[in-house]
């Protein structure tokens, strides 16, 4: 995707909050007011899964509710981008795991309904069926996941597929599996091209160590266990050349994997159509085109 800004930063804040359960509207709101204080560069913030009252579905309520209403009211007053972690969403009598997205003028954009809820211990909690993306004008495509969905690495990849070059992920772990999902978080940066950013709760909710990745699984920053505001850029560019050369100029997993017709037993079909991925040009070295031999492996 090109845009005006191909080469300009992008501001995100992960707020990897110590909140308990209950109510946490009103602290969220003093957090994401002080960031747009503290860090006028950043456009965006994300927080941590059902961040806003816990993971306990008696909170449930429709959407749109009180408690976005009061969410997209702030990202109005703050100018930024929004992603509160997720909200349970109660709709007839399903609940879902559910993220909004809010623009800077306060506008759902996108709703996220979590695919894989933490079966069999997110109890009563339907799935969702469809992925989002997004596009904030003169920046790039995100991807929504929340938490468990990373364990299922096609949800990185169909969100790769549609285009997103960076994934934001909130999640709620308070497990011994932390690490597992930190070497995830890497991996689905490295193989999908793409910033990975995986923002945990802490406190009674959560263990922290959040982490953020780039497109080549390198980390940016891994927090550690207590309240953390994690400030950083998002460089379109970088993961646009990524794409086209690959990372450190080796491995281009996006062009192979297009490039493929293999029918995957797990699935009997091969992968479908993306106009994304077909935009990203030839399978070819880096610097091919230029005058002299190229390399060899």
């Amino acid at each position: 995707m090109e845009t005006s800004e191909h080469n300009r930063g992008f501001g995100i804040a992960g707020l990897q909050l110590a909140h308990g359960p209950g109510d946490n509207l009103e602290r969220i709101a003093a957090e994401v007011v002080a960031v747009s204080r503290r860090f006028p560069w950043v456009r965006m913030v994300l927080l941590g899964e059902l961040c806003g009252f816990g993971a306990s579905p008696d909170h449930a309520q429709c959407m749109p509710g009180d408690a976005e209403r009061f969410l997209c009211e702030l990202a109005r007053r703050t100018g930024l981008w929004l992603v509160p972690g997720s909200l349970y969403e109660l709709q007839g009598e399903r609940i879902y795991n559910t993220t909004p997205v809010i623009d800077p003028q306060g506008r759902v954009v996108a709703r996220y309904r979590k695919l894989y809820p933490f079966a069999p211990y997110e109890r009563g909690v339907t799935p969702g069926d469809e992925f989002v993306v997004f596009d904030v004008p003169g920046a790039g495509r995100f991807g929504v996941s929340i938490c468990y969905d990373m364990w299922f690495p096609e949800t990185t990849r169909s969100l790769a597929s549609l285009g997103a070059e960076v994934v934001l992920h909130p999640t709620m772990t308070n497990t011994i599996d932390r690490d597992v999902e930190i070497a995830m978080a890497r991996a689905s940066a490295a193989s999908n091209q793409c910033y990975f950013v995986d923002i945990n709760v802490a406190g009674d909710l959560g263990v922290g160590r959040s982490v953020v990745c780039g497109p080549g699984g390198e980390v940016v920053h891994q927090a550690g266990a207590g309240r953390e505001i994690i400030a950083f850029e998002i460089d379109f560019g970088h993961v646009r050349r990524c794409r086209e050369r690959g990372w450190q100029g080796l491995g281009q997993p996006l062009k192979s994997f297009r490039d493929h017709a293999v029918v995957f037993p797990a699935y009997g079909a091969a992968r479908a159509e993306s106009a994304a991925l077909e935009a990203l040009g030839p399978l070819c070295l880096p610097g091919a085109d230029r005058p002299g031999p190229a390399g060899s492996i």
